[in-house]
């Protein structure tokens, strides 16, 4: 089947703004989104500017805006999203710096990450065994631990992009549920300068935008919102470990 590229190009040595430039391909239904975009730069365009790593799923770097959504290229099947003859429109992530074409520069994104302290922070002195959990202390933070840094919920959210940009994002407070949930970790405590600010977990409105992108199928609001009564039960009881 033949369908359109039509990408959004943009060198900043050499373009005042970004454009959008056309590519026909012939590709199968069941071919990946990616492999239609790195056809392109392999033998139509060398250059296309484009991230990619793993091509799994995995390494989340291909993420970005196919027509209008943030998705993970490698897997997004070309059916699922064009049909004969149409033209599927790729942009770089939102909120985000474009250093060229396609990429995106991310050193923002990883700064508010950072700020949350994603690394543990044993509650307990540090023993020379492990410190053991049961199923159900593991179960409690499965969901982020699923995350994979793609940007496609940062890029996706409207706080971000259109009334807060100083808002952590999505991705920074999942990281944070991870180790707040954790029985093993400080929890809250260690966190909560940087997730109890207008800029932090509070600057969430719910439009679940985040949720909706999620390559790895994350609950990402439900997380925030837990964090959110995460620190108000931390507050209430005056400081204590959640």
């Amino acid at each position: 089947m033949k369908i359109i590229l039509r990408i959004q190009r943009y060198n900043p040595e050499t373009d005042s703004a970004p454009h959008f430039q056309e590519y026909p391909v012939e590709v199968e239904p069941t071919d990946r989104l990616l492999d239609a975009i790195l056809y392109v730069k392999q033998h139509v365009d060398a250059t296309l500017a484009v991230r990619k790593s793993c091509a799994h799923g995995i390494c989340g770097s291909d993420a970005m805006r196919v027509n209008g959504a943030e998705r993970l290229t490698c897997k997004t099947i070309i059916k699922d999203v064009a049909a004969e003859g149409d033209v599927i429109v790729l942009e770089p992530l939102r909120s985000m710096p474009v250093q060229r074409d396609l990429m995106v520069d991310q050193k923002g994104f990883f700064e508010k990450y950072k700020s949350v302290k994603p690394f543990f922070i044993p509650a307990a002195p540090q023993r020379p065994k492990e410190q053991l959990q049961m199923p159900q202390q593991r179960m409690r933070y499965d969901d982020p631990t699923k995350c994979i840094l793609c940007g496609a919920c940062y890029s996706s959210c409207p706080v971000v992009a259109d009334k807060n940009p100083q808002f952590i994002g999505p991705a920074a407070v999942l990281q944070a549920a991870r180790f707040v949930f954790d029985s093993r970790d400080i929890g809250i405590r260690g966190r909560l300068a940087e997730l109890d600010t207008s800029n932090g977990a509070w600057a969430c409105e719910n439009h679940f935008d985040c949720t909706k992108v999620c390559p790895r199928t994350i609950k990402v609001t439900k997380s925030i919102n837990e964090t959110k009564r995460a620190i108000t039960v931390h507050k209430e009881n005056g400081h204590q470990t959640v």
